[in-house]
């Protein structure tokens, strides 16, 4: 049995613009569970970031619950909010959010600094082994705008996993890279999930999808689809693309 690390019930949120209320999610349902690796899928407008930002709490849902170490995420004050997304979440965009006065390395170390429980010769350590991981300690002095788009997008995975968080979230995180640049995070992101990282990722593209053991599409702010695969290798990629664009058709992609 698969042990739920974070799942929504009667999901929903609303936004209210001149009076007119417009629904977003509507009693969604919904389970992640640990060391997964699962995307959410669905139409442009049907909810997918939406959803993401109410399950991390950087966004708070107008009704139901988001249930995660025992706490509804819905109801928990702000700064315990706080404390939880620092503490137990990570997140990637596809707007990259690097401080462009900082290198690399400090871009990384930071998040892990204001982390109390880890001293800095530590944070310095696990900053320079996860450079080397990701490909870039040879520029880690660099600052953002001196690297490429994936460079810089790896060291926010760097940065997001920094304090080794229960759960990684990913807002399109390929979306403004090339070919190249996006095998290479995915890549990394699939070698993260090997290692035990649970991922939720939201993507538009079936190449990223083709990386999740599970993907979850939404329509009109609800689940109306989930598929499951076997754990990726580049030796069943033709295979679980056939798989996976035969199920997207069937979602009417």
């Amino acid at each position: 049995m698969k042990e739920k690390i974070i799942y929504a019930s009667g999901l929903c949120k609303s936004f209210a613009h001149n009076g007119v209320q417009t629904h977003i999610l509507t009693n969604l349902d919904i389970e992640v569970y640990k060391g997964d690796f699962t995307v959410v899928m669905g139409a442009s407008g049907s909810g997918k970031s939406t959803l993401l930002y109410a399950l991390s709490g950087m966004d708070r849902a107008t009704g139901g619950s988001v249930m995660y170490g025992g706490n509804d995420l819905v109801k928990l004050p702000e700064k315990k909010l706080s404390e939880l997304r620092h503490s137990d979440f990570g997140f990637i965009f596809q707007q990259i959010h690097l401080v462009s006065n900082l290198s690399l390395f400090e871009n990384i170390t930071v998040p892990g600094y204001l982390n109390k429980a880890v001293s800095a010769e530590d944070t310095n350590k696990r900053a320079s082994e996860l450079l080397e991981k990701m490909g870039i300690s040879h520029i880690k002095t660099q600052l953002p705008s001196q690297c490429s788009g994936g460079e810089q997008q790896r060291c926010a995975i760097a940065r997001a996993v920094i304090n080794n968080p229960e759960l990684l979230f990913a807002d399109e995180p390929t979306g403004a890279l090339n070919r190249k640049n996006t095998t290479e995070v995915l890549n990394l992101l699939t070698e993260l999930n090997k290692g035990g990282q649970s991922i939720l990722m939201v993507t538009h593209d079936s190449r990223a999808a083709l990386r999740a053991n599970r993907i979850i599409y939404i329509a009109d702010g609800a689940v109306v689809g989930n598929l499951d695969l076997p754990p990726y290798s580049p030796e069943n990629e033709k295979s679980r693309e056939a798989q996976v664009n035969s199920w997207l058709s069937s979602m009417e992609w």
